[in-house]
């Protein structure tokens, strides 16, 4: 029987998106889609993920980009607004897995800078026995070396391991290194995965 659960954060327990934040900064939808797509861009903020400053990210953008200077420095200088918060349903997941004495881990891609900020914003962060942050090792996930981190930091048989992602990329990545995985959608899908594999059998959802 499975006993290690390891969770991404974004998109499986925390709802973050920069919309929630750019769509008060742009009049119109399609301006600020473009913004995202072409300017602040997911593959620049995953250099931020993989350990480089927010000040060297941000100066590199604004030099490209000085008409956009204003609101590239929005980013992270309002970053705390593209948190809308917990996923519930997924953090009570989370509650019973801890409270059935599951051993609880988590790996993130985040910026080291940020985290902070996540860590204390959300007791249910402080449940995990670890939480391994791209952005403090300075690699990313879907990289193989973070994975191999994670198996060796905290002495895991990944056969043994259950792995939730709402990345396809990562989840991939997961089963190459060895893990069971669980691709997340939603908080009802991940709770079915999981009966699948003999967690939690019977858990209704709350």
């Amino acid at each position: 029987m499975k006993k290690t659960v390891v969770f991404d954060l974004g998109g499986v327990l925390i709802d973050w998106n920069p919309r929630y934040l750019y769509r008060d900064l742009f009049e119109q939808e399609k301006e600020m889609e473009d913004f995202l797509a072409n300017i602040c861009t997911n593959e620049w903020n995953e250099l931020q993920d993989a350990g480089r400053s927010l000040e060297e990210a941000t100066e590199v953008l604004c030099t490209h980009f000085p008409e956009y200077d204003s609101l590239i420095r929005q980013y992270y200088g309002q970053w705390q607004r593209m948190l809308k918060g917990p996923i519930p349903g997924t953090v009570n997941i989370l509650s019973t897995l801890k409270e059935n004495q599951y051993r609880l881990l988590a790996l993130t891609n985040w910026s080291n800078e940020t985290f902070p900020v996540a860590l204390e914003l959300y007791d249910f962060l402080h449940w995990f026995e670890g939480i391994l942050v791209s952005g403090k090792e300075k690699m990313k996930k879907p990289d193989p070396a973070i994975f191999n981190l994670l198996i060796r930091r905290y002495g895991l048989n990944p056969a043994e391991t259950i792995y939730i992602d709402d990345s396809a990329k990562n989840v991939q990545a997961a089963i190459r290194a060895g893990f069971d995985t669980v691709h997340f959608r939603d908080p009802e899908d991940l709770l079915a995965g999981l009966a699948d594999r003999g967690v939690m059998v019977g858990l209704g959802a709350h």
